[in-house]
């Protein structure tokens, strides 16, 4: 492996630095520019009460991270005629229908995969919020839930403004999921396996935990963090918390949350992330590819970014760094997940970048998070 050594400096300080102050408990770290490897380590514990070291092959709840991958399944099936961005919600589940007062206004699945369809999630909103009060989850919490449950508790709920209008982030990704079901004849596990974790390779991703020996216990922060309680709720953005149940990801009776649900390992999604970033690699053509990458939802406001950002298929586009504050370049395609994770692709540099924590939410939107992206820009051209 050819490995800058600026690179490797700064990135091992960033994260020797996390694990002295006790801000993590264990992390990966992987990058690629130029598709080679240019960075990897695994560092601190899997499961710190047992002293089992993190591996660069352990399987960690991937939460958000399973956004992209089921977008890019939507999207193949998309390229192949099962169904179009422009069909609406209703077409494939009949039942589907959140009202905005009196109207039901018509979602298309564009609207879905952008998170502009007026649907919310739980931790958006505060406690007394509608999300929370008809128990909807968030695809992290509540196991044993079903697709028709989850699905009614939505239509329920209501929407928070008329499709197309704004941009929010919810639980769309998981209404997809359930459309996708409907169009295709399979589960979306099924889908996911033979759309996009089979033809890359990526055994050991999914909607269930192929070796429990090898998956990561989860941390809330703190000093030192946590173990994360089953449920729990970690406190975020001074709203409702983030509601999460570890246990959810060995109950398959909980509908398949195309938002948050599926496990994995850092090699299999930087695998994903590099695919994407070199034309589709088989999943999706280049040019659908390229469209994930760019900006989908035109000047509405990426309420969770800030100013400067877009929305593509599967994560935010920077479009202006200097109006976002960015250390990125110009195109760069990212998101997180709240277990502790967040990633980007730089289009300009060639590079993907991916950091995979068991720490909840400083991998996501902590220091550490920050540091490595300031540390990767700073040490690549």
């Amino acid at each position: 492996m050819t490995t800058p050594p600026d690179l490797t400096a700064a990135l091992d300080a960033v994260i020797d630095r996390a694990l002295a102050e006790q801000r993590l408990v264990g992390a990966v770290v992987l990058v690629n520019q130029g598709g080679r490897p240019a960075y990897a380590r695994a560092a601190g514990f899997a499961d710190r009460e047992a002293g089992r070291h993190m591996a660069l092959d352990a399987i960690l709840r991937l939460s958000s991270l399973t956004k992209p991958m089921v977008t890019a399944a939507a999207l193949s099936l998309v390229e192949d005629g099962t169904v179009s961005l422009d069909d609406t919600v209703e077409r494939w589940l009949p039942d589907f229908r959140p009202k905005l007062g009196s109207e039901a206004p018509p979602i298309t699945l564009r609207q879905l995969l952008t998170h502009t369809a007026g649907l919310s999630y739980g931790f958006m909103q505060p406690a007394d919020g509608p999300y929370l009060k008809l128990g909807v989850s968030d695809g992290m919490d509540q196991p044993g839930v079903d697709f028709e449950t989850e699905l009614s508790r939505i239509v329920q709920a209501g929407l928070v403004f008329p499709p197309g209008a704004a941009w929010l982030y919810s639980v769309g990704l998981d209404v997809l999921g359930a459309v996708l079901e409907a169009a295709a004849g399979r589960t979306l596990p099924e889908i996911v396996a033979e759309r996009v974790t089979r033809r890359l390779g990526m055994a050991d991703t999914g909607f269930a935990v192929t070796d429990r020996a090898r998956l990561a216990v989860p941390y809330v922060d703190g000093a030192p963090p946590r173990p994360m309680a089953d449920p729990d709720v970690v406190p975020f953005a001074e709203l409702s918390g983030i509601r999460y149940s570890p246990s959810r990801a060995f109950d398959l009776t909980s509908f398949p949350s195309g938002g948050a649900g599926m496990v994995g390992t850092a090699p299999d999604f930087l695998s994903f992330l590099e695919a994407i970033r070199t034309g589709g690699g088989g999943i999706v053509s280049p040019r659908m590819a390229a469209a994930m990458m760019s900006n989908q939802t035109g000047d509405l406001a990426i309420v969770t970014n800030g100013p400067g950002w877009g929305f593509g298929f599967g994560g935010a586009v920077l479009l202006d760094p200097a109006a976002a504050n960015s250390v990125h370049s110009p195109g760069v395609w990212l998101w997180g997940g709240v277990y502790g994770h967040s990633w980007f692709v730089d289009p300009m540099k060639k590079l993907s970048a991916l950091v995979m924590t068991n720490t909840a939410i400083e991998g996501m939107t902590g220091a550490f998070a920050v540091d490595v992206a300031a540390a990767v820009q700073g040490a690549t051209a």
